[in-house]
């Protein structure tokens, strides 16, 4: 059985139930969302493959997902990062945020969701079952394309995104002065 953490709106965990029965009752677990950036400052975009249950032919962040309930959320981020896109690198943990979106599916997210940041310029080996599609983008075309088309992006993303713009901007200030 594939289960996610059931938590409150302060991430404490609550319970536990398998991720599909979370996502048709709504409930809120954690999950995490992956930003991986190369040394030019672009954003390693993924486009999820056709067969997923929800946001097929999206576009979205380098990679998402929940963990399990005997693993911590570091851990399953660098995991999933490993299993969708065949290489590691650290993370650091950026920010959390909660989001509920429903799908025509008759699914919906409601997640506690923890996003992290990682560099990386090497090689991409996408498996082709979670990922159609990849490329790294320039920050202001993504912002273009998500104005233009937001349609084509995931909730999650269109919502996090302008977040992760705000934090690299206040921690690139930080360096500037000195911090």
């Amino acid at each position: 059985m594939n289960e996610v953490i059931l938590v409150d709106k302060n991430d404490v965990a609550i319970g536990r139930m398998d991720k599909m029965e979370a996502h048709e009752k709504a409930l809120l677990h954690r999950a995490f969302s992956v930003f991986i950036f190369n040394s030019k400052g672009e954003m390693l975009l993924q486009q999820r493959a056709d067969k997923k249950y929800h946001s097929a032919g999206l576009w979205t962040n380098a990679c998402c997902s929940h963990p399990s309930p005997d693993e911590d959320t570091a851990s399953a981020a660098a995991r999933r990062l490993r299993e969708e896109l065949g290489f590691t690198t650290a993370l650091n943990e950026a920010f959390t945020f909660t989001y509920r979106t429903d799908f025509e599916n008759g699914l919906s997210e409601n997640e506690f969701d923890h996003v992290y940041v990682g560099i990386y310029d090497g090689g991409v080996v996408a498996d082709k079952d979670e990922v159609k599609d990849f490329a790294f983008i320039p920050m202001d075309e993504i912002e273009k394309a998500i104005a233009l088309k937001p349609d084509k992006f995931t909730t999650w993303f269109v919502i996090a995104f302008p977040e992760i713009k705000k934090w690299i901007e206040n921690k690139s200030g930080a360096k500037r002065r000195g911090y």
